[in-house]
């Protein structure tokens, strides 16, 4: 199916004809000013004593951004030079690959724990290794013989010892494979796709070429089965950006290599993970911060217009996207700047855009929307389990927004360090259920693991109201407790609002509490009743429980996340230990 010479995305820079055209976009202009700059900045030094860094002190930050710093040069001097064509990035450029190249590892710190990598004792292929190849390959196959011959041989003899014969070797069984191989979360997408754009835009022999497209169309399929059968992302929409869109590179280096034969978009375990991103938003360009995902995340747009174009989907704000604007990776860069138009639709793909809910039903995930012309007020609930991708512990846990502003919150990811990945993970108070609107039980949080989850009890779904009823008691590790039932019912019309019912029964009297998880200013007007919010966007939020009294005690989660803001931890907490606990939490607009 492949041709007789290797290609990679885009058109080398020899055809003045078509770059030209790239040139005259207003976003490359600046091209060529942003690579002076780099040039007079210098390339920045990565000592050996930075990346051991990480191993030290477990701050993955600072070695990440000196690197990002020097592998991002490589796409910033690549297009000026495309655009220019005058040869004075070049020497820049060759500078820049000779130093990368004498590099004792191309693996983050972050994956090499043990620092096999680093002290040469074994060959480890990671996300950053695998796109960094992927980055000097398309540099290669753009500039071409602009590069010097000892450059270009210095490319390949690099990505064959770093990628290509490992891989082979792994799959052979002559070394253990990398875990990523068969990994059912991003690292299965990013680093196929990383290996093969590689292989396909450098590898001379065409048989080599073919090996490693068989070897991506088989363990792709790792990927895709990851997600839930309904098309859910456990791993959040950040990493359904960085997981689905390098199955997108992955798919198109197979398309275009085979000119159409392998198309991995139209298989069928791909078309419900490819609505993730227009199923998951809940209201006005607010999207859900479920797991490991910042806060204010949205479905990378040149994406979403890959994916209108192939099936055939109707939303002007995605199929308006400039995809010649220059950013982020080179290979990625190649790709979009020279999508082939038009795409060919996926057939009898036609995908209808949600109305006034999305139920995944398999992730466990509820978002309700209101009617048109009513208030702006939306819920997302979540049940799910505890053992996620990127797992936060969060079973029965809800975001609320109001407007424009999520005045209930998920509060996402925290900036990683070497702890999140660790035994030490839900030490963290916004990974485990502390940081999340989920009860706590004779002091006790949520457990992590498979069995902690929420069973659906009931759903009920109208124009008027939908019900989603969770039984979470698995998800609490409490001899005591015999029943922990939690309730969403969310009403639609003139009215809106979002009630939470939690039904506890223990076998002794036990404390309870539950919480409100938020970003925003908030003020208690009166006994039972809260403010959340200053302006038009504002919640009111009253709690009943039963007649039992309870108290309010507000905590500033001190953990180092990607919001302006630190979440804030409204316990609303029964005052005596209660051998049942009838909790009922509404939320309404303040406004409607």
């Amino acid at each position: 199916m492949l041709s007789s010479k290797a290609a990679g995305f885009g058109v080398p820079t020899s055809n003045r004809a078509i770059w030209d055209r790239i040139a005259a976009q207003p976003g490359m202009q600046s091209l060529p000013r942003s690579a002076n700059q780099l040039v007079r900045a210098g390339l920045p030094d990565q000592s050996d004593d930075l990346y051991l860094d990480f191993s030290r002190t477990g701050n993955r930050e600072r070695f990440q951004r000196v690197a990002a710093v020097r592998r991002g040069r490589i796409a910033t001097l690549t297009l000026a030079e495309c655009v220019e064509n005058k040869g004075r990035f070049i020497k820049p450029l060759e500078e820049t690959i000779q130093s990368i190249c004498a590099e004792r590892t191309w693996v983050l710190p972050a994956h090499d724990r043990d620092l096999k990598s680093f002290n040469g004792k074994g060959t480890v292929i990671d996300l950053g290794s695998t796109m960094l190849s992927c980055d000097l390959a398309t540099a290669d196959w753009l500039l071409q013989d602009k590069l010097s011959p000892a450059t270009r041989q210095l490319i390949r003899s690099n990505l064959a010892s770093r990628i290509f014969a490992p891989v082979h070797d792994m799959l052979a069984g002559r070394m253990k494979p990398e875990f990523w191989f068969t990994a059912t979360h991003n690292w299965n997408a990013v680093c196929l796709a990383g290996v093969t754009a590689s292989a396909m835009a450098v590898l001379d022999e065409r048989g080599e070429r073919a090996w490693f497209a068989a070897m991506a169309e088989e363990n792709i399929k790792s990927f895709l089965s990851g997600f839930t059968p309904d098309g859910y992302c456990s791993e959040g929409l950040g990493y359904w950006n960085y997981g689905f869109g390098h199955f997108v590179m992955l798919g198109e280096a197979l398309r275009q290599a085979t000119g159409g034969k392998v198309d991995l978009l139209s298989q069928p375990a791909a078309r419900m993970p490819a609505q993730f991103g227009f199923r998951s938003e809940i209201l006005s360009n607010i999207y859900p911060s479920i797991a490991d995902c910042a806060p204010g995340s949205q479905p990378e747009e040149k994406i979403m217009h890959y994916l209108c174009a192939r099936f055939q989907i109707n939303a002007p704000r995605w199929q308006k996207v400039n995809l010649v604007v220059p950013g982020g990776s080179l290979c990625f860069n190649a790709l979009w700047m020279f999508l082939p138009e038009p795409l060919p639709a996926v057939a009898g793909s036609e995908i209808t855009q949600p109305g006034l809910r999305t139920w995944f039903q398999d992730g466990g995930v509820l978002i309700c929307r209101p009617m048109p012309g009513t208030k702006d007020f939306a819920a997302c609930l979540k049940g799910g389990n505890n053992a996620e991708h990127h797992n936060h512990n969060d079973v029965g846990s809800f975001s609320v927004v109001c407007g424009k502003t999520t005045l209930i919150c998920d509060p996402g990811a925290e900036v990683y360090t070497g702890r999140t990945f660790s035994a030490k993970r839900y030490e963290s108070k916004v990974l485990s259920s502390f940081g999340h609107d989920v009860p706590v039980i004779s002091g006790k949080l949520q457990s992590s693991g498979p069995r902690a989850r929420g069973i659906v009890k009931q759903t009920g779904f109208s124009d008027a109201c939908d019900v989603l009823d969770l039984d979470i008691r698995s998800a609490y590790n409490v001899a005591e407790l015999r029943k922990l039932d939690r309730r969403f019912s969310y009403r639609r019309g003139s009215s809106p609002a979002l009630e939470v019912h939690d039904a506890a029964e223990f076998s002794r009297p036990t404390s309870f509490e539950t919480a409100l998880i938020t970003w925003s200013k908030w003020i208690r007007r009166s006994t039972n009743e809260l403010q959340i919010g200053m302006a038009n966007d504002a919640v009111v939020v009253t709690i009943e429980t039963s007649g039992v009294p309870f108290e309010l005690n507000e905590e500033v989660i001190h953990e180092d996340v990607h919001t302006p803001e630190l979440p804030h931890r409204i316990a609303i907490r029964l005052k005596d230990p209660v051998l049942k606990a009838n909790v009922v939490i509404t939320i309404k607009p303040s406004k409607s």
